[in-house]
């Protein structure tokens, strides 16, 4: 069956635009509370950003999972992993989180994780999408769900976070800029950094509803480059809005992202012993970090992009580490989903094993140059990925590159973006590629 209202990543849009209404979210809790009460005792976890319209979307799906007979506990703010890892440990039966994670705050998104702390499996959104386009009932007084409110849930996930690192670690005499960016994080983050001996100068913790995102965090990294350099800090770590990507900066300024991350953590969990298996990757991995790992001989793969589809391939393989260059990055060994800090902690972990800098650890990778383009459309009579102007331009930036580059063209699962990725051995040509290959699609789309 073709999704109705599911996306990559639950259900996203621009706020009081269908299907993120009040009324949509208070029939989707229904929803979702009548399809795990149909396993017995249904209880579920509900979290959320800092984002505004958090608050509206909080008490309708509160009202609607009570009136399908679902128990109700709130987290109030807190990263998108750490209501994955909640909803483990309380043994709900699915937690829910409000957020439309790197999105500035006018968007908002409900997405859902399994009583595993997993995605849900396809054959339970598909059951929710039917329950949706069915008339909504309640239960009898009696069996209404009641809710509750967990005051300690920050405090449990910090917790957890510093248990990805052995008791005895300490960063001392490490000095970290962290942005938050007016996110779920801004309260959880600083802490478990300090609490492990790091000195930490914060960013993007005073979120204020509107503010999440906004010239801040992982999707825009100047500011934090920029106080890298004016703190002399030995390096920066950027959070997205609901905590799932994080990206990072060495001292000098510069940004390291998911794939040199990812290559990080892979590199000191095979010096360890501790790489069982190999290394997801996605559509959009850069090349260097292929090339890079088949120098250390270690098996890579790579997996749509989203990470859910990540994770499938680690499930499916029995792998535990992979993500995307975006900065999702699945420590499997630890947690069920993509995790900024204990992605972040890794890495700490990684660079004070070797005694190296940030900047001296991420030699060991050669990145491509790689640009990527978004092109935004509207027409839903045209499919520009499979029209034969862009296909054609495709092939032929490909034959130009004789070999040593690669284009991908992909849609965004949670917007109305076409995005357009060349990459290839000189940064000048590819960016070239890049920009006559977006107006080919540009001109499709108008």
């Amino acid at each position: 069956m073709s999704r109705k209202y599911f996306g990559t990543d639950g259900i996203r849009g621009r706020v009081g635009t269908p299907p993120i209404t009040p009324d949509f979210v208070l029939k989707l809790g229904w929803a979702v509370g009548m399809a795990f009460r149909q396993q017995g005792k249904c209880r579920v976890l509900v979290g959320k950003d800092t984002r505004i319209s958090g608050y509206m979307f909080e008490s309708a799906l509160e009202a609607g999972l009570s009136a399908a007979g679902a128990d109700v506990m709130l987290l109030g703010p807190m990263p998108t992993p750490g209501i994955a890892y909640l909803t483990r440990t309380f043994h709900a039966e699915a937690g829910i989180v409000i957020s439309a994670s790197h999105n500035p705050h006018d968007d908002n998104g409900i997405k859902f994780f399994s009583g595993q702390g997993t995605k849900l499996p396809d054959e339970v959104e598909m059951v929710i999408e039917q329950l949706l386009d069915t008339p909504m009932t309640v239960v009898e007084s009696a069996r209404l769900g009641k809710v509750s409110r967990i005051n300690d849930a920050a405090g449990r996930y910090i917790e957890f976070c510093k248990s990805s690192v052995p008791s005895s670690t300490d960063f001392s005499g490490l000095k970290l800029v962290i942005d938050c960016a007016h996110g779920a994080t801004y309260k959880v983050a600083p802490s478990v950094f300090r609490e492990l001996g790091a000195q930490v100068s914060v960013h993007g913790v005073q979120p204020n509803g509107l503010n999440i995102n906004e010239n801040c965090g992982s999707t825009h990294i100047a500011p934090l480059q920029a106080a890298v350099i004016a703190e002399q800090a030995d390096m920066g770590i950027a959070f997205d809005g609901d905590g799932d990507r994080v990206l990072m900066v060495d001292h000098t300024g510069a940004v390291v992202d998911g794939d040199e991350i990812l290559f990080l953590i892979a590199r000191d969990m095979q010096e360890r012993g501790r790489l069982d298996g190999g290394v997801v990757g996605t559509l959009m991995s850069n090349l260097g970090l292929e090339l890079a790992l088949k120098d250390l001989q270690i098996p890579f793969t790579r997996a749509k992009v989203g990470d859910r589809y990540v994770m499938a391939e680690l499930m499916a393989r029995n792998w535990h580490l992979g993500g995307e260059n975006s900065g999702h990055v699945v420590c499997g060994q630890h947690t069920t989903t993509g995790d900024a800090i204990i992605a972040a902690l890794q890495v700490l972990m990684a660079l004070k094993a070797r005694g190296q800098t940030l900047a001296e650890a991420r030699q060991g990778i050669r990145m491509f140059p790689q640009v990527l383009i978004n092109v935004r459309f509207q027409r839903r009579d045209v499919d520009p990925i499979e029209h034969p102007a862009v296909k054609e331009a495709c092939e032929r930036v490909t034959e130009s590159m004789a070999g040593r580059g690669r284009v991908l063209l992909r849609k965004s699962g949670t917007e109305p973006l076409v995005r357009v990725m060349v990459e290839g051995d000189e940064e000048a040509r590819v960016r070239a590629y890049a920009e006559q290959l977006a107006k080919v699609v540009t001109e499709v789309c108008a």
